[in-house]
């Protein structure tokens, strides 16, 4: 693949849940080898954006491309993604899971689990069930990077973790990302985690009201991002 070719390309996306839009003409690019955080508030739009990505929304205007091809079948393939919401069986182990995904996904890498659950202080024998909430946000940060993927796609994952587990989660991030494939993560938490990005995109009622590399954005508007944040959103 080149180098240079755009990850996702959505435009003109449109969502609608009867009159209310959830998306409203949305245009958004993500280029191979960046980390885009998509920013805004909650109910901004950012997770059905996200589920149009990943193929788990449907009837929608405009169109949405994963390295050139609409989200289907193929692009699942190509697309590791992470929801807001706990989706591991809670009677399983770590190390059950692990094998579960081996099982699902042809690019997922068995030894990366391992060892991103490692560094990550988890003990694979342990259930689910009997996990903290930021210890299952590290199992599924583990499972999701340990998948070879074009595309990543992380909703809210540093929502409900401590601050030591959201540095140790921004940490599997960076030392995983290999520059051959994109990172899209939405928050609508901005500060501590604005040096995980590379651009970001800042939506608001349904719309980007700004996009940009994170360099470029605060030459440009002269202020630190968080502040540029709560600007555009108030």
């Amino acid at each position: 693949m080149n180098a240079v070719e755009n990850v996702l390309e959505c435009h003109a996306l449109t969502k609608r849940y009867g009159r209310k839009y959830a998306l409203n003409g949305v245009d958004l690019t993500v280029p191979r080898g960046r980390i885009m955080g998509l920013l805004g508030p909650n109910g901004a739009g950012k997770t059905t954006l996200m589920k149009l990505i990943v193929s788990l929304l449907r009837d929608y205007k405009g169109t949405v491309a994963v390295c050139g091809r609409p989200p289907g079948v193929e692009t699942k393939r190509m697309v590791a993604y992470l929801p807001d919401h706990e989706f591991l069986y809670p009677w399983m182990t770590i190390e059950e899971c692990i094998a579960l995904f081996h099982h699902a996904f042809s690019d997922f890498r068995r030894d990366k689990a391992y060892e991103m659950t490692g560094q990550l202080g988890l003990n694979v024998r342990d259930t689910i069930k009997t996990l903290s909430k930021g210890m299952k946000e590290r199992v599924s940060i583990s499972l999701t990077f340990a998948r070879k993927a074009s595309l990543y796609v992380l909703d809210e994952p540093l929502a409900a973790v401590d601050p030591s587990t959201r540095d140790k989660i921004m940490g599997i991030i960076l030392d995983n990302f290999d520059g051959e494939s994109s990172i899209l993560i939405s928050t609508h938490l901005i500060q501590g985690v604005e040096p995980l990005f590379t651009d970001i995109a800042i939506v608001n009622e349904g719309q980007i009201q700004l996009q940009g590399s994170i360099e470029e954005l605060k030459r440009g508007y002269g202020m630190p991002i968080e502040d540029l944040f709560k600007q555009i959103i108030r």
